[in-house]
C-alpha cells in the first residue's frame, strides 16, 4: 500500500474520497471545505463494546503527518492492550478538568515556583518570586480557582500598586503571567487572562520616569568625608568596607562578601567571580594603591579564614551594615532631604570620571556595566584593565587627598 505524503495531503481537494495513510490501520486524510486542508480520523474497533469506532486527532495541515502517525499509533498500542482510546482520552480530559476545578492559585504559584527555582542562580530573586505573590496577589486570588480566574481579577490585584509602584506592580504581572502559562502547559486551563490586564489599568509611566536615583555624595565632598569621617576615628569595620567601596566603586554585596581567594596582590587585582556578580559576568578590579593598603591591614588581622570583612560573628555584614552608618554620620546627599547611600558612592565616582574626561567605556566597564549591544559585546572581548588601572589610581588619590600629580588623564587609545 502506497503511504500518504505531505505533497499528496497538501493537493487534497473538497469533495474526494478519504486518503488511506497506509502506515498506520485505519487512519485516513478526509478532505476539508478548502483545498489542502482535512480531517485526520482512525477507524478501529473498540476492545470494549467490539464496536466500529472513529477516533478524530484534528485537522490538516495543523497536525501534521509525522504528529498524528505518532498519536494514531500510540491509540493502536491502547487497541492491543485491550484499553479504548477514546474512552481512555475522555478519562484523562475529566481528570485535568478536575484538577483545575480543586487547583487554586496559591497552588498553582507554589509548584510552579517548585519546577522554575532550580534553574535560578541568584537567592534574592528565588526568595522575592514567591514572596511579592504572597505579599500582593495570595490575599485577593489565592483561594480562587485557576479555572475561574478572569482578567478583572488579576486588574483588582495590580490596580492599588499600579502606579504607585510601577516596577513591583510589572514584576508582579509578570509572575502571574508564569503561573498561569505554567496553567496552560499543564493543560489546567484554556487562556491567560493575564495577557488582557493592561487594557483595564491606566498607562504606567515610561521606563524613564521610573527610575529611582540612589542619593549619591557629591564627588567634590568625598576627599572631605574620608578624611572627615572615615579616618577621624579609629577605624571601624563599616568605615574600612565603606572606604574600600568607594576606591573600587563596587556594589555592597561584593564587597561584604569578598574572599581572599579573589584577590592578587601581585598583580594587583580583585576578581569577582560571575556567581556574585549582578550581571553574571566575572569582573576584574584594578586595585589601587590605597586600596591594597586596607587589604593588607585586614590580612595582618587574621579575623577569618576566607572572608576579607567578616563580621563579629564569622560571617558575611548584613547588606545594612554600610546605609546605618550613613544614616548615624547623617552623610548628606544630592538629594534633598536623604543621607547619601553605599550604592549612590558608584554614581559619584561615575560623576567624577565624566568631570575629569575619562572614557565612558573605560567608567562603565569599572561599574561592571555591559556598554554595548550584545553583537558589539561579542566583537570585543577587552575589559580596559590596563586603562582602568590609572584611572582608579587616580580615583584614589583624589579620595585620599594625596596629590594631583598622578591623575593624568590617559585617552582610550593609548591604554588599549
Amino acid at each position: 500500500m502506497t503511504k500518504l505524503t505531505d505533497s499528496k495531503a497538501r493537493t487534497t481537494k473538497p469533495g474526494e474520497n478519504p486518503i488511506t495513510d497506509g502506515t498506520v490501520p485505519g487512519l485516513r486524510l478526509h478532505p476539508g471545505k478548502v483545498a489542502g486542508r482535512g480531517k485526520w480520523i482512525m477507524r478501529y474497533v473498540s476492545p470494549s463494546t467490539g464496536k466500529p469506532r472513529e477516533m478524530g486527532f484534528g485537522g490538516y495541515p495543523d497536525v501534521t503527518l509525522q504528529e498524528v502517525r505518532e498519536r494514531a499509533a500510540e491509540a493502536r498500542k491502547l487497541v492491543r492492550g485491550g484499553i479504548d482510546p477514546i474512552d481512555h482520552r475522555n478519562a484523562q480530559t475529566k481528570a485535568v478538568r478536575a484538577d483545575a476545578e480543586m487547583l487554586t492559585f496559591e497552588e498553582a504559584a507554589q509548584r510552579s515556583y517548585e519546577d522554575r527555582k532550580a534553574g535560578w542562580k541568584n537567592a534574592k530573586h528565588t526568595a522575592q518570586w514567591i514572596q511579592t505573590l504572597t505579599r500582593y496577589a495570595f490575599p485577593k486570588i489565592g483561594t480562587r480557582k485557576v479555572d475561574s480566574l478572569r482578567v478583572r481579577d488579576f486588574a483588582d490585584v495590580l490596580r492599588p500598586i499600579w502606579l504607585e509602584k510601577p516596577e513591583t506592580a510589572s514584576r508582579i504581572k509578570q509572575r502571574c503571567d508564569a503561573v498561569l502559562e505554567w496553567c496552560i502547559a499543564q493543560e489546567l486551563i484554556g487562556a491567560n487572562p493575564v495577557k488582557s490586564v493592561g487594557s483595564l489599568l491606566p498607562k504606567q509611566p515610561r521606563m524613564r520616569e521610573r527610575v529611582v536615583r540612589f542619593p549619591s555624595l557629591p564627588w567634590q565632598d568625598v576627599p572631605e568625608f574620608v578624611r572627615g569621617t572615615l579616618h577621624k576615628e579609629k577605624p571601624s569595620l563599616s568605615a574600612v568596607m565603606l572606604e574600600f567601596l568607594i576606591l573600587t566603586a563596587a556594589r555592597s554585596g561584593e564587597v561584604r562578601a569578598m574572599t581572599w581567594d579573589e584577590v592578587d596582590f601581585e598583580t594587583p587585582t580583585w576578581t569577582v567571580p560571575a556567581s556574585r556578580m549582578k550581571a553574571g559576568v566575572e569582573h576584574r578590579v584594578p586595585l589601587s594603591d590605597r586600596a591594597v593598603e586596607i587589604l593588607r591591614a585586614q590580612e595582618a588581622k587574621a579575623e577569618h579564614p576566607f572572608l576579607v570583612f567578616p563580621s563579629a560573628r564569622g560571617k558575611v555584614t548584613t547588606d545594612m551594615i554600610l546605609t546605618k552608618f550613613l544614616r548615624d554620620k547623617q552623610v548628606p546627599s544630592d538629594v534633598k532631604g536623604r543621607f547619601a547611600t553605599a550604592h549612590g558612592m558608584r554614581a559619584t565616582f561615575r560623576n567624577w570620571a565624566s568631570e575629569n574626561g575619562y572614557p565612558q567605556e573605560a567608567a562603565e566597564r569599572a561599574l561592571s556595566h555591559q556598554v554595548r549591544n550584545a553583537v558589539q559585546w561579542s566583537y570585543d572581548r577587552s575589559d580596559l584593565l590596563d586603562q582602568r588601572r590609572i584611572m582608579m589610581q587616580a580615583w584614589s588619590d583624589f579620595v585620599c587627598n594625596r596629590g594631583a600629580e598622578n591623575t593624568k588623564i590617559v585617552p582610550l587609545r593609548q591604554a588599549q
